[in-house]
């Protein structure tokens, strides 16, 4: 996780500013057998140079038989433009930090199994004229403990900077200020524990934000998940984040957060090492943010609690904050 998290600032603090956002959907295989599912990734990609860019993408493989796996990943890519730059041919690598809801070894239930793979990719866009692309893809995912898959999607995208000829774009000012002052939020959602039934309850949040640099933030928080059924957690949560605004009016911003999730869960079993006491954890969320005045925004958050006792969860939050 900290090879992605320390990747942010080649991605975020490039020259470049034309940032492109990428939802891609599509089918998949396991490797060695005839199992097959849908996939969906959700992509950020920023170019570096002509020839050079760097993403960070949520990928969900699907449900294939034993196998629940999705996770993060950063990749480099190196492309070359034809047709006038209408279409863009890429290739890409990077690590692929999955999480995998699978059978426990124990029998009669489920874990969660967390690992490292790679990523490579083929890449084809079409870029309109307008901010609108289009996207196919091959993805082709190793890893040494999980499944190995392939995969083809298609997607559609948006180039979040006005347009200034056709083809992704290489060239804009550089950003000087802070991205974030100071700012608190309060949230509502829901969690979803990572099992085979995908048990939920309500959740809430509030956070503390601070800009420590131009893409560097921090944020200290208390996290309460609620009560479904198989986690009752309460904790205090604190994240270093990689931060940017997007778009022409610096309105939307966007940011990849990691750290410490230490929490107390009340949830009790006959199973000696759950429930009951305090757990340190890993969360792990993506963020964004639309400024609505100037000291009002509203922000939805994606949060991956990475547990280290089978009771990953999602945490879905959407608040309000107040920035001085």
């Amino acid at each position: 996780m900290w090879r992605i998290l320390l990747a942010l600032p080649l991605i975020l603090s490039g020259t470049a500013h034309a940032q492109e956002l990428t939802l891609l959907g599509g089918g998949l295989k396991e490797s060695g057998t005839n199992y097959s599912s849908t996939v969906w990734a959700f992509e950020y990609q920023q170019p570096l140079k002509e020839h050079v860019a760097a993403s960070f993408s949520w990928l969900n493989e699907g449900h294939v038989p034993g196998h629940h796996r999705d996770g993060q990943s950063v990749q480099i890519w190196g492309r070359t433009n034809v047709f006038d730059r209408r279409l863009s041919l890429a290739v890409g690598v990077g690590p692929y930090r999955y999480f995998d809801t699978t059978v426990s070894c124990a029998g009669g239930g489920y874990a969660n199994i967390h690992g490292w793979g790679t990523v490579a990719s083929l890449g084809a866009t079409w870029y309109t004229g307008s901010r609108w692309l289009y996207q196919m893809r091959f993805n082709r995912i190793v890893a040494r403990n999980s499944i190995n898959t392939s995969a083809l999607m298609f997607g559609i995208g948006y180039q979040l900077e006005p347009v200034s000829e056709r083809g992704p774009q290489v060239a804009a000012p550089r950003k000087l200020e802070k991205t974030t002052t100071d700012e608190i939020t309060v949230f509502l959602g829901q969690t979803i524990v990572n099992s085979y039934y995908s048990q939920r309850d309500s959740a809430r949040a509030i956070e503390y934000r601070h800009g420590l640099g131009r893409f560097v933030d921090v944020t200290l928080g208390v996290l309460n998940e609620g009560d479904p059924r198989l986690v009752r957690r309460t904790g205090v949560t604190a994240q270093i984040w990689g931060v940017r605004e997007v778009l022409a009016s610096d309105r939307l911003l966007l940011g990849i957060g990691f750290g410490p999730y230490l929490a107390v869960d009340k949830y009790r079993t006959h199973v000696q090492s759950e429930g009951g006491d305090s757990k340190f954890s890993w969360i792990f969320t993506a963020t964004a943010a639309y400024r609505l005045s100037e000291h009002w925004n509203a922000r939805v958050s994606w949060n991956r609690i990475n547990t280290n006792y089978n009771r990953d969860t999602d945490v879905l939050l959407l608040g309000a904050g107040y920035r001085y």
